[in-house]
Formats: structure tokens, sequence, C-alpha cells
């Protein structure tokens, strides 16, 4: 048996690329690189067999932890946010869109407005909502729901109950501004609460409790 201090295996890492990621050790926004690797196998501390490759890895440039390719999965702190202001913007125009007039109410539009300001888009107007809701009230049905159901892919998987949760709570709101749940109002509810993987059970719960506080 060759001695341990005198034989092992090394991996030889190469940068093959680099850019941001969530670093789940920092708890924050990192570099990154990602290392290809080729495995050795040494004597004396010289390689002298290949070993074939080794899995491919992310490292943090700041604490130098390594992980999987599937931390690059997970969206950085500034990708997120850009997902929920998109979301919230999505869900108000669509709620818009499908409210029957709704966007000529003063009162929804003033909540429609607010809403779409706290979530990061500071200067959006009252004009410029309306323009973008009325063009996206010419969609058919079919076709604003499919709209709605993509802006909230890319975001849905990142959400815990809760965060998905508020967002639908959020196209509650809008309804409820001018009065009791329209049809068409809940029917794209509906398909919000599908897009964001809640339960028709849990949609219908949130959409009284908000109908009960408003």
């Amino acid at each position: 048996m060759v001695h341990s201090r005198m034989a092992g295996v090394r991996t030889a890492w190469r940068v093959v690329d680099d850019g941001d990621f969530f670093c789940v050790s920092c708890g924050g926004d990192r570099c990154y690189r990602r290392l290809n690797g080729r495995r050795r196998l040494t004597l004396l501390g010289l390689p002298v067999l290949p070993r074939g490759a080794a899995e491919p890895v992310v490292e943090c440039v700041a604490c130098r932890g390594r992980f999987p390719l599937g931390a690059l999965n997970q969206p950085t702190t500034t990708r997120l946010t850009a997902l929920l202001r998109d979301g919230v913007h999505s869900i108000t125009l669509a709620l818009l869109a499908t409210g029957d007039n709704a966007a000529a109410n003063a009162a929804t539009r003033r909540t429609a407005v607010e809403a779409v300001r706290a979530a990061g888009f500071a200067d959006c107007t009252e004009e410029r909502l309306l323009t973008l809701q009325a063009a996206l009230a010419a969609d058919s049905p079919a076709q604003l729901d499919r709209e709605v159901r993509e802006a909230l892919s890319a975001l849905t998987p990142h959400l815990a109950s809760p965060g998905r949760e508020s967002l639908l709570l959020h196209g509650a709101r809008i309804a409820l501004s001018d009065g009791p749940y329209r049809t068409s109002e809940l029917a794209m509810l509906s398909v919000i609460g599908e897009a964001l993987s809640l339960g028709p059970a849990d949609t219908e719960r949130l959409l009284a409790t908000a109908a009960l506080s408003a």
C-alpha cells in the first residue's frame, strides 16, 4: 500500500466564467468564478496519471466557498427585486385591463399608481399607466391570461408562500379599490393565483379575507 503522504489525488482548477450570484454562505450578492477541474493521481507531489474530470463548481470570490452549478439558479438580490417590481406592475395592469372601466375610477387609479411606485417604478404616472392599460385592454382574455402567467413564471419559483400570497392580495386591493369584485376581476385574480402556484382554496380564502377588510 502506497503511503498517503506519497500518493494522492489532486484537482487542477481552471476559471471558465465569472459573474454575480447570490452566495448562501455570505448571505448576499457576490462575484463568482466558475471552475472546471481535472483530477490527477500524484506521487510525491507530482502529477503522474489523469483521473478524469471533476464536477464543475462555483467559487465565491469573497468567502472562497465552493458550490454546485445549481447555485447560479438562485437570482441575485438585485435580480429578485427587479422580478418583484415587474410582477407588481404586471398584476396591476392586468387588473386595470379587466376591471370593466375601473381605470376611469379615481380611487383605482390612485391605488394602482401608488402600488407601482412603491414597487420600484418611482416615475410612474397615471397617464403612463393608463396608456399601458389601454394597450392591454385590446388583448383577448386568453392572450391577457398568457401574458400574466409569463410575467410571473420567472418570479414564482423563488418566492415562499407568504410572498406569493402578498402579490395576490396586492391584486385584490386593486380590484376592490372601487367596490366589490367584478366577475372579470375574479377571473383574472384566479389566473394570478394559479400563476403564483396558489391552490384554488387558498386563492378563494385570500380574496374573501381581502374583501372583508376592504
